[in-house]
């Protein structure tokens, strides 16, 4: 896989989209028993967005470069779009009026300084630094010790979502849900290539695990989107069992591209008295190196 094609991304996210409406679920009359298409027809969608026919499919051929918001909306609103799948509608649009001349975003591997220290001045949560292609870039001690099954695959950096569908048998005991895990990586996968679609790094992990990973392919193929804000993360320590955490995911501004994961627990559970447990045999382990060096680490 040497580059996403924005025409096959824009063709397919809307034909499936489109596949999965029925007439019923927007309010249309269906005449004759017999359809031969899955969900809606293509003149369907055009009345709904009031579009032309004509317009209407040369969109879904792959065209949206003159696409206008007001259109976006109205296409977003007929087939049901949910915000993940509108947001990548949108960065679709985008780029399909980006100049192919324009030099590609390239996402950082590193983190300040500055950083890193709140990382280091939060010890009672694990919280760690991830780009867009879900690489791990910076932890605190408590998030390392919880990522312990990640972090030891010694390449770096370490990264959740080849962990997830390369090593499924460790994944499947770490991550308590692992389907719903194994479906959100790859659709917030599939919302960065939408994004960040001359990624190279990111165009070549797609292409690691289409090739290694038969569920990937599965994944990737649905075309489905998800954004990864906030909820329940089910996780199986090796050491101190299962943990029940609340995670919140925020964007940093200052650094585009990068998110803060934080993972909770409320107080005087078990899963707060199993944090506990984590960081006192988080204390007696050999650190795990998150990148590249963390020997300013003092143990």
């Amino acid at each position: 896989m040497s580059s996403i094609d924005l025409r096959t991304e824009i063709r397919e996210f809307l034909s499936t989209r489109r596949a999965r409406i029925t007439p019923e679920q927007s309010g249309l009359p269906v005449y004759g028993g017999n359809r031969r298409v899955k969900g809606l027809r293509r003149e369907e969608v055009a009345m709904l967005a009031g579009v032309s026919v004509d317009y209407y499919v040369r969109m879904e051929r792959g065209n949206l470069s003159g696409a206008s918001d007001s259109v976006l909306d109205s296409l977003a609103g007929a087939l049901q779009l949910d915000d993940a799948e509108r947001d990548h509608l949108l960065a679709l649009a985008r780029q399909s009026r980006v100049s192919s001349t324009r030099r590609p975003r390239t996402q950082s591997m590193t983190v300040r300084p500055a950083i890193q220290q709140i990382l280091d001045a939060t010890t009672d949560a694990p919280a760690w630094i991830r780009n867009g292609r879900h690489d791990i870039l910076a932890m605190n001690d408590l998030a390392r010790a919880l990522y312990s099954p990640v972090l030891a695959d010694p390449r770096r950096p370490a990264n959740t979502t080849r962990f997830v569908y390369l090593h499924p048998r460790e994944a499947e005991v770490f991550f308590v849900d692992y389907d719903t895990i194994a479906k959100d990586a790859a659709a917030m996968l599939r919302l960065e290539a939408g994004r960040n679609p001359h990624d190279k790094a990111l165009i070549a992990l797609v292409g690691e695990l289409s090739t290694q990973s038969e569920l990937f392919r599965q994944r990737w193929a649905s075309q489905d989107v998800r954004f990864h804000r906030s909820g329940r993360k089910r996780l199986r320590h090796p050491a101190v069992g299962q943990l029940d955490l609340d995670f919140e995911a925020l964007d940093l501004p200052s650094e585009p591209g990068l998110q803060l994961n934080i993972y909770t627990a409320a107080a005087s559970t078990p899963t707060a008295d199993a944090l506990k447990l984590l960081a006192s045999w988080a204390a007696s382990q050999e650190v795990l190196d998150t990148e590249h060096d963390t020997s300013h680490r003092p143990r």
